[in-house]
């Protein structure tokens, strides 16, 4: 039993999977954050581009 308790302990396969998911995780909550900081500032544009569109008339020939 202490073998294969040892041979456990000493085994280094999932550290490759540990760090990949770290990783990922890291760039999930990166994405987030930057969406989180930029869509006030886009929501504002468009609708200020919303607002622009609104008040021009198309003319028709």
């Amino acid at each position: 039993m202490p073998g294969i308790l040892n041979h456990f302990l000493k085994n280094e396969d999932g550290a490759v999977t540990v760090d990949w998911v770290v990783l990922t995780a890291a760039i999930i909550g990166l994405g987030l954050a930057v969406i989180a900081t930029v869509s006030n500032g886009a929501l504002n544009h468009a609708s200020g581009l919303g607002a622009n569109l609104d008040a021009r008339s198309v003319e028709t020939y």
